[in-house]
């Protein structure tokens, strides 16, 4: 019996030094890379039509962290929406800069469609978000947010401690892939400013 306890005790230490001091902002962590953004070089049409894709995505951070599914469903239904709707044809750049955007726009609509699609668990739909991610922040470095501050985060803790990343619109951690059971838990990895 007493084994189990001091087992317990371990892995609850292990969960607080993880997590390290909850509810830490950037401005108080050290390992922190701050990006300077892209000049915004596509057009304002585009850069509006981003913005309220990143409206959504923030919609299904939140849902998720307060593990609504129900909420989680009607956000990715609508970040697909307005990612769809990106006027990425009408841009005038290059074709492989077009066709990287197009590209990166349409894997994370296709896994937002089988996120929806698929109706899993808080589970399935938090791994979808992973992606969602993760493939969103690449999308943002490759074309900026007009005026925007992004945040990204990082969970050391989630899917067995492999960890995953979200983005967040200002600094304050508050985790979708633990909700209430470990809110508070990451910290700001990297801040995209865009002019």
């Amino acid at each position: 019996m007493r084994l189990k306890q001091c087992l317990w005790i371990l892995a609850a230490g292990a969960v607080f030094a993880a997590c390290q001091q909850p509810g830490k902002t950037a401005a108080a962590d050290d390992t922190q890379q701050e990006t300077a953004g892209l000049p915004s070089s596509l057009s304002p049409e585009f850069y509006d039509s981003l913005k309220l894709a990143m409206s959504a995505y923030y919609q299904l951070s939140g849902a998720l962290v307060k593990a609504d599914t129900q909420a989680a469903d009607i956000a990715a239904a609508a970040l697909k929406y307005h990612l769809d709707s990106l006027p990425v044809a009408r841009l005038e750049v290059d074709s492989t800069r077009k066709g990287i955007l197009l590209g990166s726009a349409g894997d994370i609509a296709a896994e937002l469609n089988g996120m929806l699609i698929e109706k899993g668990g808080l589970e399935a739909r938090r791994t979808s978000f992973k992606m969602v991610s993760d493939q969103l922040y690449d999308l943002l470095q490759n074309t900026g947010l007009k005026g925007g501050t992004v945040y990204r985060q990082h969970c050391p803790m989630a899917f067995g401690d492999r960890g995953a990343y979200w983005l967040s619109d200002n600094a304050e951690i508050l985790n979708p892939y633990f909700g209430d059971e470990m809110l508070h838990c990451g910290s700001v990895t990297d801040t995209l400013r865009f002019q």
